[in-house]
C-alpha cells in the first residue's frame, strides 16, 4: 500500500510539473502569434507602400 501511494505521489507531481509546463508554453505560443501577426502586417503595410515586385526569373534582378 505504502509502495502505491509513494507512485501516486510521484505521478501527481509530474502530472504537476507537465501541467505547468503545457500553461507556459500556452503564452509562449500566444506571444509568439501575435508578433507574428504584427510582422505579417508591417510588411504588408510596407508592401503596400512600395508596391510589391514579385521576381519571376525571366528578368534581369534590379542591381544589374
Amino acid at each position: 500500500m505504502d509502495r502505491l501511494e509513494e507512485k501516486i505521489a510521484h505521478l501527481e507531481r509530474s502530472v504537476d510539473d507537465l501541467s505547468e509546463i503545457v500553461t507556459r508554453q500556452a503564452d509562449d505560443i500566444a506571444t509568439l502569434r501575435r508578433r507574428v501577426e504584427m510582422l505579417m502586417q508591417r510588411e504588408a503595410e510596407r508592401e503596400a507602400d512600395q508596391g510589391s515586385h514579385v521576381f519571376t526569373g525571366q528578368e534581369k534582378p534590379p542591381h544589374y
